[in-house]
């Protein structure tokens, strides 16, 4: 609407009533979005795939850690087991 219009940001944000600085910023993320480059700057979808990434990276994570502690008990475990079968055999 703003650059279809050619009216200024501050009018169009008050007569949808938004404001000026969340209008500036949906003109600029759409402008990146219509140029496929952002020059540093993410489009849409690559924010939403970042995202995305962001949460699956954070699960895989919490899953490796789990495992490293089942690992360590495991570990400690057959230490255990292995020293009461030496003292068991004397």
């Amino acid at each position: 609407m703003v650059t279809q219009s050619g009216k200024p940001v501050s009018q169009v944000a008050r007569e949808i009533a938004l404001t000026e600085s969340a209008l500036r910023k949906w003109v600029k993320q759409a402008q990146i979005d219509a140029s496929g480059e952002g020059q540093g700057q993410l489009t849409s979808a690559e924010r939403q795939e970042l995202n995305q990434l962001e949460r699956e990276l954070k699960r895989v994570q919490m899953g490796s850690d789990c495992l490293k502690k089942v690992a360590i008990v495991c570990c400690a475990r057959a230490a255990l087991y292995a020293q009461e079968s030496s003292s068991d055999m004397s």
